[in-house]
């Protein structure tokens, strides 16, 4: 049990917390203000010179640089024509299966969140192309609308991730082995969608109206030249960096290179297009970094006071069952996913979640993929589920129809997660035969 001036301490700075992010102040800055209040009230050292030191120390480090790149190729994937394409190549082979094209929104969401690293992005680019066709065709909306919310969480856990990135290096881990241990949890949980598709489709034939057109076999073998530009740019960046040939760094340079390569083959590019996909990549990559950086701040003023040591001390001493543990974090991770995004998740909890995590014995790469499963949840949890108001954008219906559509998926997420916790190895297989570089 923590004494009674830490416990008052801990109060107050997660009262400040609570009534800065409820206010509706950016979370970065929210972070900064509690941080700061934190320090002058309880803590003798200067708060200013503290804050300039902790965001120097925090954007210093070089693996940053993966980060704004990462998000640029996303960004010019996002207008490059790339899922148009993978449409075109997946239609014929998945038109026949029970849940016919409802099958689209999770393959074509696994592929692009392969090359794309944002689960925003995903959800966005899949869903204006299959929405409005499964529509037109006749599929049921409910089970649309929840597949892409669904899938479209697969942005962050099939690399290359953005919130990978920011995990790998909060926690001090290699960035190419998360990438490497996100890419079975992630197939995993897309076979898990996928299979619940297909009984879906079996049981209630209904949801999935058989399409008049039939496609031959020659005519399905050429659609695959379709697949081209999303596999030869997942073997670019993730087969570089499982060889050891290229950091993720240099990684994120080629996957640029070769997404403005497809984007000028494809006429989808020109001067007007790059400038916006400039302009988005700095709009998303400060919003990043400014929780990154406050967090930072935050993170620094709560190890001064002991608040992290204090409460991992207080946990340890209920000599909880590392299971149990992770039972109780989860629950915590589905609370705060109603209140916040993934990032703000990620760079507040870790530094109080993961040294109890390393002390109950979990490998720091399997719990980023746990902590990854548990933003991936946030992303369909209401009232902040961002996934949810990306659809919402595309449809027009209300919030709490489309998260009560994607309901079932938040269900299949939460069985991946147990199963990857009982079979932890599912995770740290690939890390384990990587070359590193």
């Amino acid at each position: 049990m923590m004494d009674a001036s830490m416990a008052s301490m801990s109060a107050v700075v997660f009262g400040v917390l609570f009534l800065t992010l409820s206010s509706g102040i950016w979370v970065g800055f929210a972070l900064f203000i509690v941080g700061f209040v934190g320090m002058t009230l309880f803590s003798s050292l200067p708060a200013g010179s503290n804050m300039a030191s902790s965001v120097w120390a925090t954007i210093e480090k070089w693996e940053y640089v993966a980060l704004p790149m990462f998000i640029l190729m996303g960004e010019i994937l996002y207008r490059s024509g790339i899922s148009e394409r993978l449409f075109r190549a997946l239609v014929p082979w998945l038109y026949r299966l029970p849940g016919g094209l409802l099958l689209m929104n999770i393959i074509s969401c696994t592929l692009f969140a392969a090359v794309s690293g944002s689960s925003a992005a995903t959800t966005a680019t899949v869903g204006r192309i299959t929405l409005a066709e499964l529509d037109k065709l006749g599929y049921d909306r409910s089970i649309a609308q929840g597949s892409l919310a669904g899938a479209g969480t697969l942005g962050f856990l099939i690399p290359p991730s953005l919130i990978m990135i920011v995990y790998a290096i909060l926690a001090e881990v290699s960035i190419g082995k998360m990438f490497m241990a996100g890419i079975l949890p992630g197939v995993l949980l897309s076979g898990i969608y996928s299979t619940y598709i297909i009984y879906r489709g079996i049981r209630s034939p209904e949801i999935a109206p058989r399409m008049q057109d039939t496609y031959s076999w020659t005519e399905r073998i050429k659609a695959l030249k379709d697949l081209a530009p999303t596999l030869i740019l997942i073997l670019m960046v993730l087969g570089s960096i499982y060889a050891g040939i290229a950091t993720p760094t240099e990684a994120a340079a080629l996957g640029v290179l070769g997404a403005t390569i497809f984007a000028f083959l494809n006429r989808q590019m020109n001067l007007k297009i790059l400038f916006e996909c400039l302009v988005g990549a700095v709009k998303t990559n400060a919003m990043i970094m400014l929780i990154v950086v406050g967090a930072g701040f935050l993170s620094r003023v709560m190890g001064f006071l002991g608040i992290p040591a204090a409460i991992t001390q207080a946990i340890t001493g209920m000599d909880l069952s590392p299971y149990t543990l992770m039972l109780m974090l989860g629950l915590v991770y589905v609370v705060l996913g109603c209140l916040l995004d993934g990032f703000s998740i990620v760079v507040m909890t870790l530094p109080i979640a993961l040294p109890m995590v390393t002390a109950a014995g979990f490998d720091p790469i399997w719990f980023g993929i746990y902590l990854i499963l548990m933003v991936e949840v946030s992303q369909i949890t209401p009232p902040v589920g961002f996934n949810l108001f990306v659809i919402q954008g595309l449809t027009g219906d209300p919030i709490m129809r489309i998260a009560r559509n994607a309901l079932p998926f938040f269900f299949l997420m939460l069985l991946t997660t147990v199963i990857i916790t009982l079979f932890p190895e599912i995770a740290l297989y690939l890390p384990r035969l990587m070359i590193a570089k």
